[in-house]
């Protein structure tokens, strides 16, 4: 009896645990399930298709693209709990195989090298005139042709100056009345001295009382003869230049700088220069003095050393090349980055930084605003702070992957919600194949610098229909996203020639082309 009671009790327990768990299954709701599912798990939201080529397209389901025809691929979208929404996540097989790399930010004093093209020219300061102090005619140069050196007292040439033997002349009359009449005699020998009639020509003369009949003239300096200005038989007048001479012991060498590079040029700096004359030989001197004016033609000043030139080894007009380093006071102590890291979308700059305590490679994108770029390096005004991590190679691959999750990039900045999917900005979130879809077009137009990038955007873009302008200097080719309804290739040609840029069809006016800086030239 008590066996079959115990038996019973058994079955009743086992009915109620069996109860209680069909209960749990009939009235346990997923959304309390949810609510179990740890922090930080990883989940999928909706399916979302998009093209490889034109990531800005969105679809609710596979097709091709209306652009380009592509198929489309889906797009993996994921969430995470307390990871930042506009961060990009990359496996560490993606970023090795990316060839992603990372440098830390730091406080530095980079130098930027300043390559400068000049000429050796004499010395302004050690040029002069041999003139002759009187007039008469030139009966014979004894220095005939340029480039030939001369001493200080040399002769150069012969002059038959009536004036001169007038002078003479009173001279002799003078001396018979030196006693009686000192005034006459003392302004008849002045006069000679003032002709350049030497000491012992005006005692011999005074002796002798033989006058002469040419007059030699002598040379007031020493150095070389840079331009001969009379013949023999030519009347020159008191004060003609005859030679004009150089002294060449000294020299300068004046190199062209452009407005850029004037920010980074002091007085006192050193540069190094090479000469193709001398092989193997750099020389260095120091930056003397820098012209307060541009040139109006090429748009440079002139930046003047000052160099001693023993043996003449510097000839003028010899061409130069010279290395300038230097790093502007008001940056040396800036944070510093690798201007390989530095994305530009011509109105921003951009860096991706490393987000620090994952496992995982995570990059999220940063706007910085620049200083000036020194060699390999950019200064950074804002935007960072020392120790943080960018990237330095591989950033435009992770940039496109950004683009592709449809995350904040280089091409967009802000990055909108659309039915709980992180999208780019312009994104067309496309239902069905019908919705109007922009075309794709290039055109090729002449430029050099980021300066044309700049303009020949601004120019594609002022024109009603067109969604999107990038121009690359290395290939010169216009990508353009156009509303065909809207506008056509030769609308956009015709308004980037009109801002100073050739394109395949139209010529930009001459008086809009000279207009441009000097860099943006591309007609040469």
């Amino acid at each position: 009896m008590k066996k079959i009671l115990k038996t019973q009790q058994i079955r009743y327990v086992s009915f109620g645990i069996l109860g209680l768990l069909l209960g749990w299954l009939i009235f346990h709701t997923p959304s309390k399930m949810a609510d179990t599912v740890a922090v930080g798990k990883v989940e999928k939201t909706a399916e979302i298709w998009t093209c490889a080529m034109h990531p800005q397209i969105r679809m609710h389901e596979p097709g091709k693209c209306p652009i380009c025809a592509m198929q489309l691929v889906p797009l993996k979208q994921y969430t995470q709990s307390g990871m930042d929404p506009a961060a990009i996540h990359l496996t560490k097989e993606a970023a090795q195989l990316a060839n992603v790399q990372t440098t830390k930010v730091s406080h530095r004093h980079p130098e930027k090298e300043l390559r400068l093209y000049g000429k050796v020219q004499a010395d302004e300061r050690l040029l002069q005139n041999q003139v002759a102090f009187i007039p008469g005619r030139i009966e014979k140069l004894l220095v005939n042709f340029t480039g030939e050196s001369i001493q200080k007292g040399q002769k150069l040439a012969i002059v038959y100056s009536p004036e001169m033997v007038t002078a003479q002349q009173e001279m002799v009359e003078a001396v018979k009345t030196k006693l009686t009449q000192p005034e006459i005699y003392e302004a008849a020998k002045e006069k000679l001295r003032q002709w350049k009639l030497a000491e012992k020509e005006i005692l011999a003369l005074e002796k002798s009382g033989k006058i002469q009949t040419n007059v030699d003239i002598v040379s007031n300096t020493t150095g070389i003869v840079v331009a001969r200005r009379v013949n023999t038989g030519d009347y020159v007048a008191q004060g003609s230049v005859l030679y004009e001479i150089a002294d060449l012991t000294h020299v300068w060498i004046l190199f062209d700088a452009y407005e850029s590079d004037l920010p980074f040029i002091q007085k006192g700096d050193k540069i190094s220069f090479s000469v193709q004359a001398l092989p193997g030989e750099t020389l260095t001197g120091s930056v003397m003095f820098i012209d307060p004016v541009i040139d109006p033609l090429n748009r440079v000043a002139k930046i003047r050393l000052e160099i001693s030139n023993p043996g003449g080894k510097l000839k003028p007009e010899m061409f130069v090349t010279g290395i300038l380093k230097s790093t502007p006071v008001q940056f040396r102590d800036n944070l510093v980055v690798p201007r390989s890291s530095v994305l530009w979308t011509g109105k921003r700059s951009i860096v991706y930084v490393k987000l620090p305590g994952s496992a995982e490679p995570v990059f999220k994108m940063r706007e910085v605003e620049l200083g000036p770029v020194l060699g390999a390096d950019c200064i950074i005004l804002s935007g960072l702070k020392d120790g943080e991590e960018v990237v330095t190679r591989g950033a435009f691959n992770v940039d496109a992957a950004a683009q592709l999750e449809g995350k904040p990039s280089m091409m967009s900045q802000d990055a909108p919600q659309s039915d709980g999917v992180t999208l780019s900005h312009p994104v067309t979130l496309i239902e069905n194949a019908s919705t109007k879809a922009y075309k794709h077009l290039t055109i090729k137009v002449s430029g050099n610098c980021e300066q044309c990038r700049d303009r020949i955007e601004l120019a594609a873009g002022s024109v009603n229909g067109v969604k999107s302008a990038k121009w690359s200097a290395d290939d010169r080719i216009l990508h353009l996203e156009i509303d065909e309804s809207l506008t056509n290739s030769d609308v956009i040609q015709l308004a980037i020639a009109q801002s100073g840029h050739d394109t395949e069809k139209f010529k930009a006016p001459d008086e809009v082309y000279k207009k441009l800086p000097e860099c943006c030239l591309y007609r040469k």
